[in-house]
């Protein structure tokens, strides 16, 4: 997405943002420089930003000798691109940092000092896509798991007749449990291909 030409108001503390021009990025983020410090990124703009070794001296300079009182972290918080309500989401695979994010326009919205902190958790895309992929294959692993466990629950209802047979689930509930466990793993591949921005040839190579 191209860099927004609009002045935006701050979803923190509704005061103008200023655009600061990023030379190594070529972009322009939106700061609440006057208010409360808070940092607007337009969509796919945050990667660029998001390692220690990817530069940010002209917000660094920005901030310098400033300083900007923490802001109402309950109150919900408007896109200022297109007016949707923002959700907050974890940051990384490391759960320890929420930012405030716009599932309409792909817009992300940190508060003053979130970006050093996420800044500080990976030195790589490589070792911040690795957590990400190992969580993935924690939760489909206890997904797949927890059918399992409700398929087995289903067959012991079933009881053998006089004749010695024995009930079994029906094929359309073995392929429905298949189902759902397919269903479970390509949504959370998706989920990780979106979060993390990357191929999901990636995702399929990778070795715990």
């Amino acid at each position: 997405m191209a860099d927004n030409l609009k002045d935006l108001s701050c979803p923190a503390c509704g005061k103008k943002m200023h655009k600061i021009f990023m030379p190594d990025q070529g972009v322009n983020l939106d700061v609440c420089v006057d208010g409360c410090g808070g940092i607007y990124f337009d969509n796919r703009e945050f990667k660029q930003f998001d390692e220690p070794h990817e530069d940010i001296t002209p917000l660094l300079d920005v901030f310098a000798g400033r300083v900007y009182e923490t802001v109402d972290q309950s109150i919900d918080r408007v896109c200022p691109i297109c007016g949707n309500k923002m959700v907050k989401n974890f940051a990384s695979s490391k759960h320890q940092i929420q930012v405030d994010e716009c599932y309409h326009c792909g817009g992300k919205f940190l508060d003053f000092g979130e970006l050093d902190k996420i800044r500080a958790q990976y030195n790589t895309e490589a070792e911040r896509t690795g957590d990400a992929i190992k969580e993935l294959y924690a939760v489909a692993g206890k997904e797949i798991a927890n059918v399992k466990i409700k398929h087995n629950a289903v067959k012991s209802n079933y009881a053998e007749t006089r004749d010695g047979f024995a009930y079994y689930a029906p094929p359309i509930r073995k392929k429905t449990n298949f189902a759902i466990i397919l269903l479970v793993i390509l949504v959370i591949l998706a989920f990780v291909c979106i979060y993390t921005n990357f191929d999901l040839s990636k995702i399929l190579s990778y070795k715990i």
